[in-house]
C-alpha cells in the first residue's frame, strides 16, 4: 500500500542497501503519523458529534440484563401479534458495547439469535438449545459472543502489542487464545462491570436458512478448532483465529476490514457490529435470510450507564436508556 510514490520514487531510481532502508523508514513514519492524525480527527469528530438526546431514566434501577430482555420480549411478542402462531419465527438481534473512548480492548460485537416456536404443534428442537416459554410462547434462544474462554476473570483483552501493530499485523505481539460464546447474560455483565455503553439492533425478522446459519457458526465455534484473536488479519483467513465481529459474519466470504486503509482501525464496538449489519444487506450470500430491510443508524437503540439524571454520563445514541446495574 503506497501513498507516497512520488517521495519515494528517487530511492527507487537509486536501490542501495542504505537508501532502501531510509525509503522503509519513511514511509512506515509516514504511515504512523497519518494514523495518528486520522484517530485524533476521528475523536475530535466523535466528541463534537457527541450531543445527544438525554436517556430515559425510568428504569434506571432495573438491571441492565433485565431492560434488554424485556425489550426484546415485548419487541417480538408485537411481531407475533395477538392470534396463535401457526409456524416457526426466527429473530436476530446484534449487539454491541464500548467505552467512551471506544478503545478496542473495551469493545465487543455479538448476537442473539431466537426461534419461536409454533403454538399447539410437535416440531423437532435444536439440539443443545434450551427451550423456554414467556406468556405461553415457546421459544429458543443462544448468543454468539466470541471473547477469550478467562475473559470473565481476566477481563485485559489483548488486541494491539507492538510499535506499528495496528498498521501492520505482522507486528502484532498478542498471542491467539482460546475461545468462549458467552451467554447473553453473561455477556451484558461484562459490559456492566466497566460502565459501558451497550447498543442494541432489532429485533430483525430472518429466515429458517438465517436460524440454522446461526446454529452452525455457533457449533463451528463450540468444536475449539477456532482460537479468538482481537486482530484476526492474519489469522481469520485459514481460520485459525477471528475476532468477535467476524465471529458473527463469515468465514468462507472474507469480508474486507474496513476503517482506515483497510486495516480494520476503529471498526469495533458499535461500528464493528454496524460493519457487519451493513455486509448482511448488501453481500449476496446473506439475501434472503433476513426477512426486513436493517438501517444500521436508525435503528440503534441504547443502554447508558448513569448514577443519576443530574451525573456525568456517555451517551453516543440518540434514543436510549439508563442503567447503573
Amino acid at each position: 500500500m503506497n501513498h507516497y510514490p512520488a517521495r519515494l520514487r528517487c530511492f527507487e531510481e537509486d536501490p542501495t542497501p542504505v537508501r532502501l532502508r531510509t525509503a522503509r523508514r519513511v514511509l512506515s513514519v509516514a504511515r504512523l503519523f497519518l494514523a495518528g492524525v486520522l484517530f485524533l480527527a476521528l475523536s475530535f469528530t466523535a466528541q463534537a458529534s457527541g450531543a445527544k438526546a438525554a436517556p430515559d431514566f425510568q428504569n434506571l434501577e432495573v438491571p441492565l440484563y433485565e431492560q434488554i430482555t424485556n425489550r426484546i420480549k415485548a419487541k417480538i411478542l408485537t411481531r407475533l401479534g395477538e392470534g396463535g402462531n401457526p409456524h416457526d419465527r426466527y429473530f436476530m438481534i446484534p449487539f454491541a458495547y464500548q467505552n467512551k473512548g471506544n478503545d478496542p480492548g473495551y469493545s465487543h460485537s455479538f448476537m442473539t439469535v431466537i426461534r419461536v416456536l409454533p403454538d399447539n404443534k410437535q416440531v423437532k428442537l435444536t439440539a443443545g438449545i434450551t427451550k423456554r416459554t414467556y406468556r405461553d410462547r415457546a421459544f429458543e434462544a443462544f448468543t454468539v459472543s466470541w471473547l477469550p474462554h478467562d475473559f470473565a476473570t481476566n477481563p485485559n483483552l489483548c488486541v494491539f502489542k507492538g510499535f506499528g501493530a495496528r498498521l501492520n499485523p505482522a507486528k502484532n505481539q498478542c498471542p491467539l487464545s482460546v475461545g468462549k460464546s458467552f451467554t447473553l447474560e453473561e455477556t451484558i455483565k461484562l459490559a456492566v462491570n466497566v460502565k459501558n455503553a451497550v447498543c442494541m439492533w432489532g429485533p430483525y425478522e430472518v429466515s429458517q436458512g438465517g436460524f440454522d446459519l446461526g446454529v452452525k457458526r455457533l457449533r463451528l465455534l463450540e468444536t475449539g478448532t477456532i482460537k479468538y484473536r482481537g486482530d484476526d488479519r492474519l489469522t481469520r483467513k485459514d481460520r485459525t483465529a477471528i475476532n468477535c465481529f467476524h465471529a458473527m459474519a463469515g468465514l468462507y466470504d472474507l469480508y474486507p476490514d474496513g476503517g482506515v486503509f483497510g486495516t480494520g482501525f476503529d471498526v469495533w464496538g458499535i461500528n464493528g457490529t454496524a460493519r457487519v449489519l451493513i455486509e448482511y444487506n448488501e453481500t449476496a450470500s446473506y439475501r434472503g435470510l433476513l426477512l426486513e430491510p436493517v438501517d444500521e443508524k436508525k435503528d440503534r437503540y441504547g443502554f447508558v450507564y448513569a448514577e443519576s439524571p443530574q451525573s456525568r454520563y456517555y451517551n453516543p445514541f440518540q434514543v436510549s436508556s439508563a442503567y447503573t446495574k
